[in-house]
């Protein structure tokens, strides 16, 4: 269920106020740069996750390129609460860092909205040039500006597929599917003109769902179906690859205004290191679970991708337009 829309700027505003006392704290351990201060750092994965060893890898390398003068303190598996929770923690000031899925902040950020358009990148070096080069700055400053939370660099590397219970041996088979979606603008448009049945339904619910028949499929990466067993119930997988996730490295802006220039640059440095590393940690567990699903029993099947992007074109562009989007969505495209 989307959360209702709140002003950024007034959310700051009101709890400004209550965390005087966790910022003034926090600028009182970087006052002296003598001794080391500590980044809070959440985020909502387990330590087997790309999530937690990009952020070993930042903390490593952080403490090397500030002379340790900046150090991080990792704490993982969500035990600061839900993405969405610690995003606006980091708005309030009260947490320094955090991964972030876009996908969750729209309500805060309208530009966020830009990695929910299915087909964006051409292959994994396209997604890896736009990440990587002016136009991923641009929406990171844009995002920045919206929400007074900085981004940083991006995590990410899951190639999202169709997980199915029934066979996927042509795209007329997606027609009538009940298909699991996220509730965004182009996820629904670009799949209805598939021929599917967008279904919103609760991430918990989704294996009964699938079990009931009350869904047909979803879309997800293999990683994720794999952890969580959908193809025990939804045996079949189209390889759409009509997305690669996209995850937000980020830091509160109070924070990042609180760091001297070169504790700044040190951030900026470690963060993009540690973000390739991360993306390739990810895109190295998505294909192995690929391969695990095959090795469980899980059948893939090619699916016509150019004849995809054909069909989801118009209506991908009439409503990116709407988003007004259309100007970054033709310089990611552009991108190389």
């Amino acid at each position: 269920m989307r959360q209702k829309w709140i002003d950024p700027k007034a959310l700051c505003r009101t709890t400004r106020h209550l965390m005087t006392g966790v910022a003034l704290a926090a600028t009182m351990g970087l006052a002296s740069t003598a001794q080391a201060y500590d980044l809070r750092f959440g985020h909502g994965g387990t330590e087997d996750t790309a999530y937690q060893r990009g952020a070993e890898k930042f903390q490593e390398l952080l403490a090397e390129k500030s002379d340790g003068d900046l150090g991080v303190q990792i704490m993982g598996n969500s035990v600061l609460g839900h993405e969405t929770e610690m995003f606006e923690q980091q708005m309030a000031g009260a947490l320094d860092m955090s991964i972030i899925n876009p996908g969750l902040i729209t309500d805060f950020s309208s530009t966020a909205n830009v990695f929910s358009i299915p087909f964006l990148y051409r292959d994994v070096q396209h997604w890896q040039t736009v990440l990587d080069g002016e136009v991923g700055r641009e929406i990171a400053d844009r995002i920045t500006d919206e929400t007074g939370v900085k981004v940083l660099a991006f995590f990410g590397g899951g190639k999202r597929q169709i997980v199915s219970s029934r066979p996927l041996e042509s795209l007329d088979d997606l027609e009538g599917m009940k298909l699991r979606t996220n509730p965004t603008k182009p996820l629904i448009a670009a799949w209805s003109a598939l021929g599917a049945e967008p279904t919103v339904m609760a991430w918990k619910e989704i294996y009964t769902g699938l079990q009931l028949g009350a869904i047909d499929g979803l879309l997800n990466e293999a990683e994720w179906i794999h952890r969580m067993n959908f193809h025990e119930v939804a045996p079949h997988i189209g390889l759409s690859q009509h997305d690669i996730t996209v995850r937000l490295l980020t830091m509160s802006e109070m924070t990042w205004e609180r760091l001297d220039d070169d504790q700044q640059q040190a951030v900026m440095a470690a963060a993009h290191e540690a973000a390739g590393y991360a993306r390739q940690i990810q895109l190295d567990q998505d294909a192995e679970a690929l391969d695990q699903l095959v090795e469980e029993g899980a059948t893939l099947h090619e699916l016509d991708r150019e004849h995809m992007q054909a069909i989801v074109k118009e209506p991908l562009e009439d409503v990116i337009d709407d988003m007004g989007l259309t100007d970054l969505y033709r310089k990611i495209i552009d991108a190389s």
